[in-house]
C-alpha cells in the first residue's frame, strides 16, 4: 500500500507473499518522474549488432556454431542462451527445442526464439557481477526497446531487469527473483586493422558515365597569319573510395587498412601496391593548337567518370582493452568512383563576327583577300 504526503511516500507491506522485485516498476517510474537526472549514455549498452560477429539468430533446429553456452552446476547441464522477445532464458537438448524465459511470475517456454552466437570467437565476453537492477559497461541487452540483458546467478540462466531492479530465473514453472547477479558483457576494442586484402576481379562490376567537360580554354586569333598556341588546362577531380564491411566496426574505434587501392586504365582495373590510400587526385592536360586567321577556338579538357563495385574478403585483427588480440576473415564490397581518360576536345574553329574584309599583297603570289581583326 502506497500513502503520500506531499513529496513524501511511505511503503506498506501486508502480504508475505508481496513480488517486491515486480512492485518497483511503479515506483521507478515515479521517481524517474520526480528526477532531474541526465539521460544515460546512448552508447553505454547497445544491443549486439545484427551484422556483427555477435548477435541473435534464428533457432533452426540446432545451436548454430558460436551458439553461447554456460556449464550449470546446480543442474549439471549445458546450458545456452535464448530469448523470446525481450525475455532472455536457457535451451537445453534435454528439455526439448524450447527456450525457457521468465515472464509475468510464470515459467514459459517457446519453440520460436533466438539463440546468442559469438560468430569465430571473435567477441571476448565476461560475466561480470551486478545487484539490484544495476549493469556494468557494455552489458549485453535483449532488445533495443527494453532495459533488459542477459543474466544469470548459480542456479542458470534469466534476465536482468533494470526497472524492476532484479534477475529473474525460470524454474520449475515459476518465475524467481534475485537482488544479485551476473550479467553478460562484451570487452571493449581499442584498435581494429584490416589486411590481406583480396580483390575479386573476375566477378567486379564497372559503370561508365558519359563524357564530362572537365575545363575549358578558348583562344583568339588576332594575328594576320597562323599561330601556335599552348593551352594548358589543369582540372582537380575528387576519387570517391570506401569499403562495405560485413563484420562490424564499432564507432570511435581507430580503424586502418592496409590494402593496394583499385584504378581503371583502359577500361580495365589494375591494384597498385599496397600503402596508405588517398581520395584525392589530379590531372593536367597539355596540347599544342594552331589557329588560322581570323578565326578563334575552344578546347576542353574531357574525363569520363567511372564506378567500380569489387567484392574482397581481407583479415579483421581487434585489439582488445587489455591487449589480447583476435582475427576473423570478412568479406565486403570495395566501391569507388574515378575520373580517367582525360583527353583534349577542340571545337570547330569560327569566324570571328568583328572582323573587316581587306586586301593584302603577298611577295610572289599578288594581291590576297582576307580578313583584317578588330578588336
Amino acid at each position: 500500500m502506497l500513502f503520500s504526503s506531499g513529496s513524501h511516500f511511505i511503503l506498506f507491506i501486508t502480504d508475505n507473499n508481496f513480488d517486491f522485485c515486480s512492485f518497483q516498476l511503479p515506483l521507478l517510474l515515479l521517481v524517474l518522474v520526480l528526477s532531474s537526472a541526465s539521460p544515460l549514455d546512448p552508447d553505454r549498452n547497445r544491443p549486439p549488432d545484427e551484422t556483427g560477429k555477435l548477435r541473435w539468430e534464428k533457432w533452426q533446429g540446432s545451436p548454430p556454431n558460436g551458439a553461447i553456452s554456460i556449464y550449470n552446476s546446480y543442474a549439471d547441464r549445458i546450458d545456452y542462451i535464448c530469448k523470446v522477445g525481450c525475455h532472455s532464458g536457457f535451451y537445453n537438448p534435454s528439455k526439448g527445442s524450447y527456450c525457457h524465459y521468465p515472464k509475468k511470475k510464470e515459467e514459459h517456454r517457446s519453440s520460436s526464439f533466438q539463440i546468442l552466437v559469438n560468430e569465430d570467437n571473435f567477441q571476448i565476453l565476461e560475466w561480470k557481477e551486478g545487484s539490484y537492477g544495476s549493469v556494468p559497461q557494455n552489458a549485453i541487452r535483449t532488445c533495443s526497446s527494453e532495459e533488459m540483458y542477459v543474466g544469470k546467478n548459480k542456479y542458470g540462466l534469466g534476465k536482468v531487469d533494470q526497472q524492476d531492479q532484479c534477475f529473474y530465473l525460470p524454474w520449475e514453472g515459476s518465475e524467481h527473483w534475485y537482488r544479485y547477479y551476473e550479467v553478460l558483457t562484451h570487452m571493449k576494442a581499442e584498435e581494429d586493422l584490416i589486411s590481406d586484402v583480396k580483390y575479386h576481379i573476375k566477378t567486379a562490376q564497372i559503370f561508365k558515365d558519359p563524357p564530362k567537360t572537365l575545363q575549358s580554354s578558348t583562344t583568339i586569333n588576332h594575328a594576320l597569319g597562323p599561330v601556335t598556341k599552348t593551352v594548358s588546362l589543369t582540372k582537380t577531380t575528387t576519387d570517391v573510395r570506401w569499403w562495405d564491411i560485413s563484420s562490424s566496426i564499432t564507432a570511435g574505434v581507430k580503424t586502418s587498412i592496409t590494402t593496394g587501392i583499385p584504378f581503371i586504365v583502359d577500361g580495365k582495373i589494375e591494384i597498385n601496391a599496397e600503402t596508405t590510400h588517398t581520395f584525392s587526385g589530379g590531372n593536367t592536360w597539355t596540347e599544342q593548337i594552331s589557329h588560322s586567321v581570323s578565326l578563334h577556338c575552344k578546347v576542353k579538357m574531357v574525363g569520363y567518370q567511372y564506378k567500380m563495385d569489387i567484392p574482397f574478403t581481407a583479415v579483421l585483427k581487434r585489439t582488445y582493452e587489455d591487449g589480447e588480440t583476435r582475427s576473423v576473415t570478412i568479406s565486403g564490397n570495395y566501391h569507388g568512383v574515378q575520373v580517367g581518360d582525360i583527353e583534349a576536345e577542340v571545337e570547330k574553329c569560327k569566324p570571328l563576327s568583328n572582323s573587316k574584309r581587306f586586301i593584302l599583297q603577298q611577295p610572289d603570289v599578288g594581291y590576297l583577300e582576307s580578313e583584317n581583326l578588330l578588336k
